[in-house]
């Protein structure tokens, strides 16, 4: 039997689309700063995969910053908080990239004003709602605050996203805050519409957009190592990578024409596919897995299961099954998939997103996320689903 992945938010198989533009981009040999006609048929590749980006994200291409990845997106926002005047913070359930930089983090949840709500939405609205009272207590005024579109993790979309009755449209409405929003989009982009209410003017509290979005080419098709960041301020970024001042003085280093070829085609690929509802099936494809699980393992927990979640996105735990166990037992039985904890420095530690949502240590180590892709068939779905409730049944018979 052949190999099957399901882990696609960690990173996507390159697009044929993306692996076409990028062979032809090889034989582009110009610098695109220079201004021969070599250079200036980079410049065109370059310009060409920037208006690909802006067109999948709804901005102006201006507003479109390569990068080098997401997490280098993520430290050129956050190191923008100066030029809002105030502190840098995130919350807990944020990804490491946006979290290391903050000045100020929202306390975990534990359970507090009594809210027992584990579906998801409940916690991370809880969250959400914290932000005004955590202000409050920051050492200045609260200017970035990192607030994902969708969480890399479990899947499950920020209040702040929210998604029409259709469940077809999300709206990245960040509402009426008084600071600005770096959003982490890098899990829906390529899986869902990124759209803003018609009303984007600018209020007396701030802009119903966020400040900066940041993604990753890898992530809906493109090849690795390509990131940007989507500047919606009326000002340019101060750079932190700073020499020769390509990407109109905002990012300093030649620029990865190939890459960003990649990614540009990729993008465009990435929005055909959204508009033409191919992820409604891949979350049919995701209620078969968890329905035919949770029949058969009744003491699994699935985590917001019962909130708006990219149509992708599995995160489930078996307490006291360890999530690093279940990964190495699923990838000798031929399926990749990731667990919701993380290894640092050789120590196993519990997820922060689950802790941060109130689970306690045994069930956030347990945690597994399996994450699917526009090839993944209903078949691939049954085989993971036979193979892993076999290892859950042993599972059982020797923990009794």
């Amino acid at each position: 039997m052949s190999r099957v992945y399901l882990d696609h938010n960690a990173t996507t198989p390159l697009r044929a689309e993306a692996r076409d533009a990028m062979i032809a981009a090889m034989d582009v040999m110009g610098n695109p700063s220079s201004v021969h006609a070599e250079g200036r048929a980079a410049k065109g590749l370059l310009e060409q995969a920037r208006a690909q980006v802006a067109a999948l994200v709804g901005c102006t291409p201006s507003q479109v910053i390569f990068t080098a990845s997401a997490t280098e997106a993520a430290a050129l926002a956050a190191a923008q908080k100066d030029q809002h005047g105030g502190v840098f913070a995130a919350l807990p359930t944020e990804h490491d990239c946006l979290r290391v930089w903050a000045d100020e983090e929202l306390p975990a949840f534990f359970g507090q004003d009594g809210n027992e709500d584990r579906s998801g939405y409940g916690v991370m609205d809880w969250l959400c709602d914290k932000v005004e009272d955590f202000w409050d207590h920051t050492d200045g005024p609260l200017a970035l605050m990192a607030m994902s579109a969708a969480n890399s993790e479990t899947g499950i979309l920020t209040p702040r996203a929210r998604v029409s009755p259709s469940g077809r449209l999300n709206t990245l409405a960040i509402g009426v805050l008084p600071y600005s929003v770096v959003c982490d989009i890098t899990q829906m982009a390529g899986k869902m519409p990124v759209l803003y209410e018609k009303d984007t003017k600018r209020t007396s509290h701030g802009d119903r957009r966020p400040a900066y979005m940041i993604l990753s080419a890898h992530k809906l098709g493109g090849p690795k190592g390509v990131g940007a960041l989507i500047n919606f301020t009326s000002e340019d970024p101060q750079a932190i990578l700073r020499g020769g001042g390509q990407e109109m003085g905002r990012r300093s280093g030649t620029e990865n024409i190939i890459g960003i070829a990649g990614f540009g085609a990729a993008a465009e690929a990435a929005a055909r596919d959204v508009a033409a509802g191919r992820w409604e099936e891949i979350a049919e494809l995701r209620k078969i897995l968890e329905n035919t699980l949770a029949d058969a393992a009744k003491t699994t927990i699935f985590v917001g299961k019962s909130a708006n979640r990219l149509p992708n996105t599995s995160c489930f735990a078996t307490p006291g099954w360890k999530g690093e166990a279940q990964v190495i037992q699923m990838d000798l039985a031929g399926f990749a998939i990731s667990a919701g904890s993380a290894c640092s420095s050789g120590k196993v530690k519990a997820s922060n997103v689950l802790r941060a949502m109130g689970y306690d240590e045994e069930t956030a180590s347990s945690a597994i996320r399996v994450s699917l892709g526009l090839e993944t068939t209903e078949q691939d779905i049954r085989r993971f689903a036979e193979a892993w409730l076999d290892k859950e049944r042993k599972f059982r018979a020797r923990a009794a």
